[in-house]
């Protein structure tokens, strides 16, 4: 399938237009195109049910004047395309400079010139549509079987993407990533009772920057057989009882709340109350840096855009800011806030690299990178020993949480009852509450880095328009003492 426009726009040309941006006033501009391909394969109760595979391509400019922002796109390379889209750039932002009371200023960085490729070992979109297909279709039919099974999904996702970033400052930046992911979710009825189980993990969260290696190494097939005998298991079990009790959760679940709970509050365009549109503030405001208690000694969380086979990695942010490990909270303190040249500034501090758009029809926010919890030196066994009666709970089914980021509640697909220190049978229905500061505060222990995964998230939400972003987490299990548990209703 052609492309929209030749993605691979010209260094010279961009160097062009960004010096005739500079020639009509403005204080820094740049432009990054990108071209990006999506390939989904859908498998549904035995057969296939959807194949699709999508292009987009296009350049946005983006200009800061009289210490205001305008942006505008164009999904065509002509010259005469991209002359008016600098020129809407720039009216946008003459407009944007009668209202904006206080001009916007960027923390210094380092222009360089560089080129960026994520590890890839088999390129997915170089596996014949055959291969991919049968190995989709033989993990769902292992889901099938019994008559209450009544729905049975396996899918598998690959996007590549090329981007190239140039600014007025002299940074020339080319990134080429590919990412790969698959997973299956069964359905089961009997009577009144409905249980889902999903495998590896639930809203399509096993993505990762690498190739169809990652996807053969999710041993679909193995874990459907495990799918269907838990979620069978879950029609005949009971719910938790409730009240205060200990948890530990494993590391499909460590991520979700590393995500609502810490991930989106220490994003500092929120916390300055610059993006309040989607999902609301931060109880992490500035003045609470390097002064609150997060959590417990425990607890260090830290964004990593580094870290191989994360999808929130990359070398470069979409302003050039080189790809960084910053700590958000050490062992309980909150310190760090995920940040762009602008939101840092505001403090005085450098970017920490975390702008970043959905595409490039959309000008870049503060987006999460790889927010992980560092890992302890527990084995599961050891979390588990000495708990009198609490649970074991995995694979996030909801979550609610208020625009602060403060009181949340989750639900699980599956749990498991634990006493005397020993796992016990299948809860079905297990539902968690807390305030965020208070529920990290009782973290007793966190599992070892031989349990630590890494999770990728293709469709974490933020801005307006809205815009979905690739973001990942890494965790291992983590006990929490003195939490309030019930049925989800």
């Amino acid at each position: 399938m052609p492309s929209a426009i030749d993605h691979r726009l010209s260094h010279e040309l961009a160097r062009s237009l960004l010096r005739q941006l500079l020639r009509r006033g403005v204080e820094y501009a740049d432009v990054r195109s990108e071209h990006l391909l999506h390939e989904s394969l859908v498998a549904e109760d035995g057969r296939v049910s959807s194949i699709s595979r999508s292009e987009s391509a296009g350049v946005g400019i983006r200009v800061l004047l009289r210490g205001s922002w305008g942006f505008a796109s164009t999904p065509h390379l002509t010259l005469a395309s991209l002359r008016r889209a600098a020129a809407q750039a720039l009216e946008l932002a003459k407009a944007a400079a009668l209202l904006n009371r206080e001009p916007r200023r960027l923390a210094p960085v380092e222009p360089v010139k560089a080129r960026h490729v994520s590890r890839c070992a088999i390129d997915p979109f170089k596996v014949p549509l055959a291969k991919k297909l049968d190995d989709l279709l033989w993990a769902n039919q292992e889901l099938l079987g019994p008559k209450v099974i009544r729905h049975a999904t396996s899918h598998m996702d690959f996007y590549r993407r090329v981007k190239r970033f140039d600014s007025t400052e002299g940074a020339q930046i080319e990134q080429r990533v590919i990412e790969s992911g698959a997973g299956l979710e069964i359905v089961a009825q009997q009577g009144g009772e409905v249980q889902t189980r999903s495998v590896p993990n639930s809203h399509h969260g096993a993505l990762a920057q690498a190739g169809y290696e990652y996807v053969k190494g999710l041993d679909l097939v193995g874990g459907a057989a495990r799918a269907q005998r838990e979620v069978l298991a879950l029609l005949r079990a009971q719910p938790p009882r409730a009240g205060e009790t200990t948890l530990v959760l494993d590391p499909t679940q460590v991520v979700m709340q590393l995500h609502e709970s810490c991930g989106h509050p220490v994003e500092l365009d929120r916390a300055l109350g610059h993006e309040l549109s989607y999902a609301g503030g931060s109880f992490l405001t500035p003045d609470r840096l390097d002064q609150f208690r997060y959590g417990s000694p425990q607890v260090t969380i830290v964004a990593d855009a580094t870290i191989p086979g994360g999808v929130g990695s990359f070398g470069f942010d979409d302003e050039g800011v080189p790809a960084q490990r910053v700590e958000l909270v050490r062992e309980g303190l909150f310190v760090g806030y995920l940040s762009s040249r602008e939101s840092a500034a505001r403090l005085g501090r450098s970017s920490g690299g975390a702008m970043r758009a959905e595409s490039w029809s959309v000008p870049p926010l503060v987006r999460m990178t790889n927010v992980n919890l560092e890992p302890g030196k527990a084995t599961r066994d050891e979390l588990l020993r000495g708990i009198k009666h609490g649970y074991l709970l995995s694979t996030n089914k909801s979550w609610s949480i208020d625009d602060k980021r403060l009181n949340f509640q989750f639900t699980t697909e599956i749990g498991w009852e634990i006493t005397n220190g020993a796992l016990g049978g299948i809860v079905k229905n297990p539902l968690y509450t807390g305030l965020t500061p208070q529920f990290w505060g009782r973290c007793t222990g966190v599992g070892r880095r031989e349990d630590w995964q890494l999770w990728g998230i293709p469709n974490c939400a933020k801005g307006e328009p809205m815009q979905l972003m690739h973001v990942g987490h890494g965790a291992s299990y983590a006990r929490f003492d003195g939490v309030s548990v019930a049925p989800a209703r």
